[in-house]
């Protein structure tokens, strides 16, 4: 865009991730774009700051949206620059992301166009992807017992639950499968998540929510069914990007809304201390100390000081 700043002054707190189908969110006032570098690289995508108008206050709050698969979705799940776009995120002030994702249906009752608000994630990726900022010389373990945000998980799915008379469809919890593709399930596999219990099956919670965890960050995302994963038939039933993308063009609206909902909601003033992760605050400080200064490589160190500026020092 021509005339739009490419600097923004006040700190971002929320941050939206958009994947398949969700580019942009209309009825958002673009204020800049920010490119940033990051010791990781620069992120996927320009971060375009938002300003959306708190229906409490009526004072514009800004937002961070970044397109996790590029501009041009031309990034493949495991080129995704999810290091940079979390680190990038995390260094302009945000500390409560919305992710959007669309997702395979492992179970009848999960219909095409419905929204599930996930609570956990079993990993099938296969270590192509980086997955952590402390490697190379500083170690630091963080908890993913609950691998998305539970006081954040509880406002998203109010939102959810608001817009059912809407024709919005939520389930409430799932058991999310993150394969590393691109290609999609064999039958095989996906009889196999089934048994596990899984409810739907996407290329990208992982290790977008790992890393949102190390940095501080409250992380949920929502995601949209659309298709039923290869297990449920024969040939009529194999998923392609074209069923994919009829059911992500036919339910833009209510996805769209379903996430404006959300930050209508966090933009809140009873919201203030979720929306800046203070249960979340310093857990890396300790974390990432574990590994004695005289110890630590240079690299290693310089990259986590950015991330966290006045933890190591």
């Amino acid at each position: 865009m021509t005339g739009i700043p490419h600097t923004y002054d006040a700190p971002v707190h929320i941050a939206v991730i958009g994947g398949t189908g969700i580019k942009s969110l209309p009825g958002f006032t673009v204020v800049a774009t920010l490119k940033i570098d990051t010791p990781w690289g620069s992120p996927s995508s320009p971060i375009s700051i938002l300003h959306h108008n708190s229906p409490t206050s009526g004072k514009p709050i800004p937002i961070a949206f970044i397109s996790r698969h590029g501009l041009h979705h031309e990034l493949a799940p495991h080129e995704v620059k999810n290091q940079a776009n979390i680190a990038a995120l995390r260094s302009i002030g945000v500390r409560t992301i919305i992710a959007f994702s669309a997702v395979g249906s492992l179970q009848e009752e999960i219909r095409p166009r419905d929204f599930v608000v996930p609570d956990q994630i079993i990993d099938r990726t296969k270590g192509i992807r980086p997955f952590t900022f402390f490697e190379g010389g500083m170690v630091g373990h963080v908890g993913f017992g609950d691998p998305f945000d539970n006081r954040l998980g509880k406002i998203v799915r109010q939102c959810g639950h608001s817009l059912e008379g809407d024709g919005v469809r939520l389930h409430d919890k799932g058991l999310l499968i993150c394969m590393e593709g691109p290609q999609f399930s064999t039958r095989a596999e996906s009889n196999l998540y089934r048994s596990w219990g899984g409810s739907v099956i996407n290329m990208s919670a992982l290790p977008e929510a790992k890393l949102a965890k190390e940095a501080e960050i409250a992380y949920q995302m929502i995601c949209m069914a659309t298709d039923y994963d290869c297990w449920r038939g024969g040939e009529e039933e194999q998923v392609n990007v074209e069923m994919v993308m009829g059911h992500m063009k036919a339910n833009a609206e209510n996805a769209k809304r379903f996430v404006a909902a959300v930050l209508d909601e966090l933009s809140k003033e009873e919201h203030a201390e979720q929306i800046l992760a203070k249960h979340l605050e310093f857990q890396m400080k300790f974390a990432g100390s574990m590994t004695h200064k005289s110890g630590r490589s240079k690299e290693a160190e310089a990259k986590l000081k950015w991330l966290f500026p006045g933890y190591f020092d």
